[in-house]
């Protein structure tokens, strides 16, 4: 299923898209698409049961804004150095485990709102992801199996950066200056769907593409990750308890402004954004001064 929130910022109503590109209102079933349900098998069973009716009432997409396709996220978790042509590129060691950091949910916004560019920001950059969805509580886990097993879908996900804030401004402290360039406000665009797990067979072989003012920076898939989804899901178990609702954004390949030469071509205000993983939809940001 391809699961969405529709309508204005902050009164979305849930909603899901069909093969055929039919807009279902889900609001007759349930309130919101958020880790209550994702982690409810029966309302989901529910869903599937109206879908194959054809019962739902449809919606009429024409000027209807798509909101993140998730409410009230717990933690967003973030992965940093996780493909193997970023490592290349950028000429760094291969992590030995996992760069975890923490990004504030109130990053997130719709897949084609405006995204701010901070104040004095110089180094504002763009980051294709895939944002894994948990949808079960995952502590401790033991093995891969079950580590996908507590995955409920996948999205797609901006992990927008400020590398000036995010490697200058750590005070002494590394992980301070990761925070530092990843929470700005509009810093993660997500959407436009939550497709649920069994959508997508095989998490590892997914296409990636991301263009700036239409021309192509990033250009990859997900085969190129060092630690694949069920490695960082039990990883991620065993120093934090995941709960549904919860994201991972797993990391960004090769293309980069960070990664590329001098002159690095940073984001201004004025850029649009455009990027898509198979399966998981296309999202459009116009980057304006904050």
């Amino acid at each position: 299923m391809r699961l969405l929130r529709v309508g204005p910022a902050g009164a979305e109503r849930p909603a899901l898209l069909e093969e055929d590109g039919t807009l279902r209102d889900l609001s007759p079933l349930v309130t919101d698409v958020d880790g209550a349900l994702l982690g409810d098998p029966a309302a989901l069973a529910h869903i599937r049961a109206a879908v194959g009716a054809r019962i739902l009432p449809v919606l009429d997409p024409v000027g209807l804004r798509t909101g993140p396709p998730l409410a009230r996220i717990g933690k967003l978790v973030g992965i940093g150095v996780n493909y193997r042509d970023l490592v290349s590129q950028s000429r760094v060691a291969t992590p030995a485990e996992p760069v975890v950091f923490l990004k504030a949910p109130d990053t997130v916004v719709g897949p084609d709102d405006t995204v701010l560019v901070p104040r004095d920001s110089v180094k504002t950059d763009w980051e294709i992801e895939l944002g894994v969805v948990i949808g079960r509580t995952a502590r401790y886990l033991r093995t891969d199996e079950e580590a996908l097993a507590a995955v409920a879908g996948y999205v797609l996900s901006h992990d927008v950066s400020e590398r000036a804030y995010q490697n200058g401004r750590n005070g002494g402290q590394w992980g301070n200056a990761w925070g530092k360039g990843k929470n700005y406000e509009t810093f993660n665009p997500l959407g436009p769907w939550l497709v649920t797990a069994d959508e997508i067979p095989d998490p590892q072989a997914l296409r990636m593409r991301l263009w700036v003012n239409g021309r192509l920076m990033q250009d990859s898939s997900t085969a190129e990750q060092i630690f694949p989804v069920a490695h960082l899901v039990r990883h991620l178990s065993q120093y934090m308890t995941l709960h549904p609702g919860d994201v991972v954004n797993t990391g960004t390949p090769a293309g980069v402004a960070l990664a590329r030469p001098e002159p690095k071509p940073y984001l201004r205000a004025g850029d649009v954004v455009e990027l898509e993983i198979e399966g998981l939809g296309r999202q459009r940001q116009q980057f304006k001064a904050a």
